[in-house]
């Protein structure tokens, strides 16, 4: 049986002694993660650094949020990834599909258990989203549009773009052949079915793409269409969740295609060119988003109302400054390392993927930006400041989310190929 499973591609179904050690730390930091939940369930919100804006001087959206915003913005990047290498029919591309898909998957339920503990009883939440639902808050724009439409469409599409593989590997013997056969559903790869099953799979790439503009522009006017929320209400929060959706999910995109072309060594059929044209994909999304910064500076800046100005030097001098320049910093840095190697016509694999890691930073710090400051800094109303600080089970629930979506990344590569397999692979 262990010849059998040899034959299977991308180390499907081979557990090195690494591999274990691996999923084994990854399950002890989940359950960590899980431990912490715990405290918080029986012992409320208190265990947090979240507490009511005004009275209670704190904010009611802490790190929960910022990373149900983060893990929804990288989403955005796989499928769309996934779906313009569809209808552009990039040959060259066609590896990186699969892993994009799953990513957005992984970071779509990620973004649903972010949201879900800054929920007091998220049970009794879940049951009243129709009946009580809010457009205003982020659990209402998470789980309508974003969780119901955005991932089974997501889904779908997936299941479809892996049958081919599934009944490939189906043919071969192995344990797992239960599951690509039941996957496959019958495909045979003949002509007409696989004319029929493209066909199908472009139409549904032109249909997730408007979907996935509307999702996440939804999760932006969350915070954008609050009135009377200094740093909140403004045009640009949709279009500007829609740029840094794109350059957290293709920074995290090229990082994650990196460590899987060292793993299992697969440097041709991964070649720099896959790199370079994600990196130029990159580079562009970050100039646009560069442009939005300078314009909601300028805004923020040129003749504000007195709250906006409270809350735009918190941001630019006061207490957030760090984290402000830090992510501008981060941004015009990956920019600059992305754009000298497109001037110069010669790419680096490490500089590319160190592009990729320095927009997460810059990702993540304003996402913390956009939550914490207008609700500590940013209320009408004659309160004094307020502070926000999490608290060591915030941390421990976000780590544990990160090891569980690296885990049911990790799982699924030893149970599915991960690239598309190749005509050459189909023999063993």
């Amino acid at each position: 049986m262990a010849a059998r499973v040899e034959r299977l591609p991308y180390g499907i179904g081979r557990f090195s002694a690494g591999w274990i050690v691996l999923i084994v730390v990854l399950l002890a930091i989940v359950a960590w993660g899980i431990f912490a939940y715990s405290r918080q369930f029986v012992e409320g919100l208190i265990v947090t650094g979240m507490r009511d804006i005004g009275t209670m001087g704190g904010s009611t959206w802490g790190l929960y949020i910022t990373f149900d915003v983060y893990f929804v913005g990288v989403s955005f990047a796989g499928i769309t990834t996934a779906a313009v290498i569809r209808l552009l029919n990039l040959e060259s591309m066609k590896p990186v599909a699969r892993m994009a898909e799953l990513l957005t998957i992984i970071s779509l339920i990620l973004a649903g258990f972010s949201v879900l503990p800054d929920l007091g009883q998220p049970i009794r939440g879940i049951v009243n989203l129709f009946l009580y639902a809010r457009p205003q808050s982020p659990f209402y724009g998470t789980f309508t549009l974003v969780v119901a439409g955005y991932l089974f469409a997501s889904l779908v599409y997936f299941y479809l773009e892996g049958r081919r593989d599934a009944a490939i590997v189906a043919r071969m013997p192995s344990r797992l052949q239960w599951f690509y056969r039941l996957w496959a559903a019958g495909y045979r790869d003949t002509p007409a079915e696989r004319q029929r099953h493209d066909m199908v799979s472009f139409l549904l790439a032109i249909g997730i793409l408007p979907l996935l503009v509307t999702a996440h522009s939804t999760l932006g006017f969350v915070f954008g269409l609050q009135v009377g929320r200094p740093g909140w209400f403004s045009a640009l929060q949709a279009p500007g969740f829609v740029v840094m959706a794109g350059i957290s999910g293709i920074g995290l995109l090229i990082a994650i295609v990196a460590v899987i072309r060292a793993l299992l060594g697969e440097q041709q059929r991964l070649p720099l060119p896959v790199f370079r044209w994600l990196g130029n994909l990159l580079m562009m999304l970050i100039a646009i988003y560069l442009y939005f910064l300078m314009v909601d500076w300028l805004t923020a800046t040129y003749q504000p109302q007195e709250h906006e100005v409270k809350l735009t030097s918190a941001i630019l001098t006061g207490e957030f400054a760090w984290m402000y320049w830090s992510s501008v910093l981060s941004l015009a840095g990956a920019f600059l390392v992305l754009f000298v190697q497109f001037v110069v016509r010669r790419h680096s694999l490490a500089l590319i993927v160190l592009s990729g890691l320095l927009v997460q930073v810059a990702a993540v710090l304003k996402r913390v930006l956009l939550v914490v400051p207008s609700q500590v800094q940013g209320t009408l109303l004659p309160y004094t400041p307020g502070t926000y600080s999490p608290s060591w089970v915030e941390y421990s629930v976000i780590v544990g989310l990160f090891a569980l979506g690296t885990l049911l990344y990790v799982l699924f590569m030893k149970v599915f190929p991960i690239m598309e397999v190749h005509e050459s692979e189909q023999g063993g």
